[in-house]
């Protein structure tokens, strides 16, 4: 639902999270994606709504060069 800095995906990005079969799409791949799947399980749990802000900024994240340095927002949200 936003961006902010150099992100690997921008808004209007969709992933499609289905515990039976896996993923369709995606909003970036690597530990940011990591972060929304991880969102998607417990929002398919709940099934309340989440807004997952993901930050690639972190120095930790520093050494990988497929880091883009930016910040994502992401809606996660139940379908059926």
């Amino acid at each position: 639902v936003g961006t902010k800095g150099s992100t690997p995906r921008k808004v209007g990005a969709r992933m499609l999270v289905d515990p039976g079969t896996g993923l369709v799409g995606t909003v970036g791949g690597g530990c940011g994606e990591a972060e929304v799947i991880e969102s998607a399980h417990r929002v398919l749990g709940s099934g309340v709504p989440e807004r997952v802000r993901v930050d690639l900024t972190d120095d930790f994240l520093s050494w990988s060069p497929a880091v883009c340095g930016g910040v994502m927002d992401v809606f996660v949200e139940p379908i059926s």
